[in-house]
């Protein structure tokens, strides 16, 4: 009887313990809100972009729907969400436009602007920035 019961305890434990290794903490793609959450946010960032004395030249002539369509599909896929990217790569799609430092670093500006429009949990902030900064080598100096 007692052997019974150890091992049920023992079961049970490790059942338990297996239920809590995979329950994961939720993604980055989750936390923003999954796509339309990513789309709202890629939606005000381009349009401060493109009111940004800084950068604004760089985007006349630029289809914006489907620049704010790929940022979209880029930010979902690298957040952890489901989506597949369907663009060129960030090196390709900025080889040959000589992007400063200074235009990067603006970019980033209006990227923190709009989290703070969003009120995002500094943990978000932090990655979202993060994120962006990741692409600093493909895009600056391309």
């Amino acid at each position: 009887m007692m052997r019974t019961l150890a091992r049920t305890l023992a079961l049970l434990a490790m059942t338990a313990l297996a239920a809590c290794a995979t329950q994961s903490e939720p993604t980055l793609y989750q936390r923003l809100g999954g796509t339309p959450g990513i789309a709202a946010v890629v939606d005000d960032f381009v349009d401060n972009v493109r009111a940004d004395p800084v950068v604004n030249k760089r985007f006349q002539g630029v289809d914006i729907d489907h620049t704010k369509a790929m940022l979209t599909e880029l930010i979902c896929k690298d957040s952890g969400g489901p989506c597949a990217y369907t663009g060129r790569s960030m090196k390709d799609t900025h080889h040959g436009m000589d992007i400063s430092d200074a235009e990067f670093n603006a970019m980033a500006g209006d990227m923190a602007k709009t989290l703070d429009k969003f009120k995002l949990p500094q943990r978000e902030r932090s990655e979202v920035l993060a994120l962006l900064n990741s692409m600093r080598g493909d895009i600056v100096g391309q």
